[in-house]
């Protein structure tokens, strides 16, 4: 049996590894996607999959297609789930079980695996597209199969096994990161009404300590999809960068939510997605001057279902699909720039315009 297992190199997919090669007497194969995780190694992500046994190790850039493919049209359709939620995270999962799958095709995989827990929202994205791009495809899922429960256990099992483990200490919450945002769960979050703790955010600055002078910017839009910064047309993986740059020192971008998650439970995420933010901004702006009101407004009806969808796992689903292709039909007409002061956390519209499609006429609108 060959197994393609999706790797970060962090205590629960080492285990894993070691466990489903001797589990299920299996071949496995380490697959890591890189999606702008922070400051990761990825030859030493390779090196320890190998010497925890993985027969080979893959790692995959995927930040193209994450933001050409997930994070841009999510742009265009205003997805926020529950209004507050850019949905970073959800936004991933596609990309990476997409490159599962692929890898076990190409090497003639039986089954792919991840890491996911029984109680969160990934086992449903991960499981989910995987069926829709391959319905053969057997899916592993060890946190509902052993009888590990948690982190003590894992140690132990390490321990035990001689399992390599990673030198850096485990903060006391747990961390996911990726190009558009990094969510923060679990541990000491766990009470909605403890504050986060000092020093855990990485993408963005304390608004208290943010810059006092406030900085001007602008985003232009070609049919909803963002394409330049201050007047310079960029690449889409160094548009997102630079945003997230910008909006990061000015400490824009943070969301503190109770969210209600795919399988029932309400559970407390933390979320900096400084770059995302400036975008949505921008795009509601511009939009307001091209798009006519009963469009808008239809199409702001069927925002929290298309939020829904990709929120619950549902990215490959023929109704997302077909709601993509409607969200990217009106945004035709949404050609055009908006103009934000970014100050202490917070991202101001100040302007927005449209040379070919606004639909703003000041001589009937005036006093």
């Amino acid at each position: 049996m060959k197994v393609v297992l999706a790797y970060s190199g962090g205590l629960d997919t080492s285990v894993i590894l070691h466990w489903i090669k001797h589990t299920y007497d299996a071949e496995v194969v380490a697959y890591t996607a890189n999606v702008g995780q922070m400051d990761e190694d990825m030859d030493a992500v390779r090196d320890a999959a190998i010497a925890t046994g993985a027969s080979h190790a893959i790692v995959e850039d995927l930040c193209e297609p994450f933001v050409t493919d997930c994070i841009f049209p999510a742009i265009r359709a205003n997805a926020v789930y529950e209004w507050y939620y850019l949905m970073g995270t959800a936004l991933a999962r596609p990309v990476i079980a997409r490159g599962l799958v692929d890898t076990a095709t190409r090497l003639g995989a039986d089954a792919i695996a991840h890491g996911a827990t029984g109680k969160g929202n990934d086992q449903v994205r991960f499981e989910l597209s995987a069926y829709a791009l391959k319905p053969e495809i057997q899916v592993i899922a060890p946190w509902r199969e052993w009888t590990m429960k948690g982190r003590t256990d894992l140690l132990a099992y390490a321990t035990e096994h001689g399992i390599p483990l990673p030198a850096a200490p485990k903060p006391s919450y747990s961390m996911d990161a990726n190009l558009m945002h990094v969510s923060y769960e679990g541990g000491v979050l766990e009470d909605p009404w403890q504050s986060p703790p000092d020093g855990m955010f990485r993408m963005t600055t304390d608004p208290e300590s943010a810059p006092e002078i406030p900085e001007e910017i602008t985003i232009r839009f070609d049919r909803g999809t963002p394409v330049a910064v201050n007047g310079e047309t960029l690449p889409a993986v160094e548009l997102i960068t630079r945003l997230n740059s910008i909006a990061g020192r000015h400490g824009i971008g943070r969301v503190d939510i109770v969210e209600n998650r795919f399988l029932g439970m309400k559970s407390r995420g933390v979320y900096e997605t400084p770059g995302g933010t400036l975008l949505h901004h921008a795009h509601r702006a511009v939009e307001s001057i091209t798009l006519d009101r009963e469009v808008a407004h239809l199409r702001d009806e069927l925002v929290p279902r298309y939020a829904e969808m990709v929120y619950n796992g549902l990215w490959f689903s023929p109704e997302r699909e077909a709601l993509q292709r409607f969200m990217d039909s009106v945004q035709e007409r949404v050609n055009g720039e908006a103009r934000l002061k970014l100050y202490k956390g917070h991202a101001m519209v100040l302007g927005r315009r449209s040379e070919t499609h606004t639909l703003y006429d000041e001589a009937t609108a005036t006093f």
